[in-house]
């Protein structure tokens, strides 16, 4: 494959015949206008998406757009790998963006602020997080794959703070966990998780989905859920309980097969779910049904 190839935009799929909506994407750092975007994912029965900062200056777009778009809805958080950065500048080595899956608008290291700068990055976070067209604090959570032991600290401070946010505001909490599992159900059981709670991209096993499903905790599939080596992420998608599942794209990253590589935008949502749809033998519209009905009762829109 050539380079060119590779870089190019997937085709278009099949559109879905039940509009569903992309439950965590990245607008700001696809290729194209949102206008071209959002227009390219409508085309093939992807009329919603929900738009997800990572830092102050991500956050601020994110509530934007979406008081400009009616199909756009904001998510609003301090990535968990920016949390170290504020506090120390670049602890444990996270210089660079997450990467795949990582999602954060890189802005690059930058000198540490300390307590008082990370608390000020909360305070216009909550600010944003009380507009009506805010629905979910997140992505916030844990990264252990990113953040080294001198960032976990003030990792686990910013995930807390963003939990009482969402609770104080009503809103959805998004969270992003990376190699993470125990440390994120164990703050959730700590601080008491908002009432409506969304592990995006999910990423545990079924062992896991059982325990989240327990919860009450919506459980979002991306396009890794299409992946060879995925076969730990499928168990745990076919025992996660139907009403509790949503689809979203992390794009640009994470795109699913038989594209994995290229960029990704929410317009590809239709072979996740189509793989979905496969894995709980599920008609492809009884899965998109499902899934729309869960993302608009996850994120109060």
């Amino acid at each position: 494959m050539s380079t060119a190839s590779k870089d190019a935009p997937p085709p278009l799929p099949e559109p879905l015949r039940v509009a569903v909506a992309d439950s965590h994407t990245h607008l700001d750092m696809q290729s194209g206008t949102v206008e071209e975007g959002l227009a390219k994912a409508a085309s093939v029965g992807v009329t919603t998406v929900v738009q997800v900062g990572c830092d102050v200056k991500g956050s601020r777009w994110a509530a934007e757009t979406a008081a400009q778009y009616a199909n756009v809805h904001a998510a609003v958080a301090l990535h968990p790998n920016e949390a170290p950065r504020i506090v120390h500048g670049d602890p444990g080595g996270t210089s660079q963006p997450p990467g795949a899956g990582g999602g954060w608008s890189r802005q690059g290291a930058r000198t540490g602020g300390g307590e008082t700068a990370l608390d000020d990055a909360l305070a216009e976070i909550e600010a944003l997080a009380a507009l009506g067209h805010v629905k979910a604090v997140g992505e916030t959570g844990l990264d252990h794959f990113r953040t080294g032991p001198e960032g976990m600290a003030a990792q686990e401070r910013s995930f807390r703070a963003h939990i009482e946010i969402a609770k104080r505001q009503g809103k959805a909490l998004v969270i992003h966990d990376r190699d993470a599992h125990a440390d994120v159900l164990r703050v959730l059981r700590e601080e008491g998780a908002p009432e409506r709670t969304v592990f995006h991209c999910y990423s545990g096993d079924a062992e896991m989905a059982r325990e989240c499903a327990a919860a009450g905790y919506y459980m979002s599939f991306a396009g890794t859920v299409t992946f060879k080596n995925a076969a730990p992420l499928r168990e745990a998608l076919a025992v996660a309980p139907l009403e509790l599942v949503l689809v979203e794209t992390d794009a640009p990253y994470l795109t699913p097969a038989p594209y994995r590589g290229r960029p990704n935008a929410p317009y590809l949502i239709p072979l996740t779910v189509r793989a979905m749809a496969a894995v709980r033998g599920l008609d492809e519209d009884a899965m998109a049904t499902a899934l729309a009905a869960n993302t608009a009762r996850a994120f109060a829109y």
